[in-house]
């Protein structure tokens, strides 16, 4: 059985968890949860099975989107008690598309430690293997799940941003990919699905490929989407002042150029001012 080293102070420790594989967890992970007094996890089941691969045996309570206030004034007590407490996700890093931050904040808001476990984090994990730039990324976890929403939301990604990830259902991916290439254009994706579990697969290619491929071969499991990093655009490269009288059609002047601006990457600047020559010029 794992032991801690020494008696846990109380406090809240958030944990970070096994992807897939179990042995992929700190050393000072497990003596955490063979420590603390409680477990707070997503899924008692999969938390369980993972327990019993290291011979621990603290007990569990389910904390999740459901419950999650009922569950936080419950573990704020426990800590009133003295107790230590420890919150997992059914794997990686919590709160990372994850609940849990209503209780990392009023825990912290009530004056009780929270101590991070650090560990395995699936968007990191995917970065890392992906062979895209990893000096500046930006994390967006779940897109829309409609197609014109998604469409909106990728378009207004900017270089700044750096590598985008995102997390997706195996069911949407093929559709999310066409998305992103009406959107994006012709830009590097990766997706790395079933991270350190059996069926690990890691797939690099244009959208239109990758939209292809996960038609005809739907994936399970799940998945990490990766954007390579978008191509600053310039006045040069976009017909700007068709953009501009489309979108003040509907909109004012101020409105559509914030629109364009979000669209293409432009400084809103640059975009303001050519939009106010036209407005004189007509």
């Amino acid at each position: 059985m794992a032991e801690p080293s020494s008696e846990l102070p109380s406090g809240l420790y958030v944990v970070a968890t096994p992807l897939g594989h179990a042995r992929d967890i700190t050393l000072r992970a497990l003596d955490v949860l063979a420590g603390v007094d409680l477990i707070l996890c997503e899924d008692t089941r999969t938390t369980g099975k993972l327990l019993r691969y290291h011979n621990i045996i603290t007990p569990m309570r389910s904390y999740h989107d459901h419950n999650e206030r009922a569950a936080t004034d419950r573990a704020l007590t426990l800590l009133a008690q003295g107790q230590a407490l420890a919150l997992v996700s059914d794997a990686g890093t919590p709160l990372v598309s994850d609940p849990g931050y209503r209780l990392t904040r009023a825990a912290r808001k009530a004056g009780f430690a929270v101590h991070a476990v650090p560990g395995p984090s699936a968007p990191i994990a995917a970065l890392s293997v992906a062979g895209l730039a990893s000096d500046r990324f930006c994390f967006l976890g779940f897109l829309p799940p409609k197609s014109a929403a998604r469409r909106s939301a990728l378009a207004q990604l900017v270089p700044e941003m750096g590598t985008i990830i995102l997390f997706e259902s195996p069911r949407r991916l093929a559709s999310v990919c066409e998305d992103i290439g009406a959107t994006l254009g012709a830009c590097e994706i990766t997706v790395a699905r079933e991270l350190t579990k059996t069926y690990e697969e890691v797939v690099s290619g244009t959208a239109e490929e990758l939209a292809a491929h996960f038609a005809d071969h739907p994936p399970k499991g799940e998945c990490v989407v990766l954007i390579e990093r978008i191509a600053a655009t310039t006045a040069n490269d976009i017909d700007l002042d068709a953009l501009l009288i489309d979108e003040m059609k509907t909109l004012s002047m101020r409105d559509a150029a914030r629109a364009v601006a979000l669209k293409t990457g432009l400084s809103r600047k640059i975009v303001y001012d050519r939009a106010l020559a036209l407005g004189r010029s007509t």
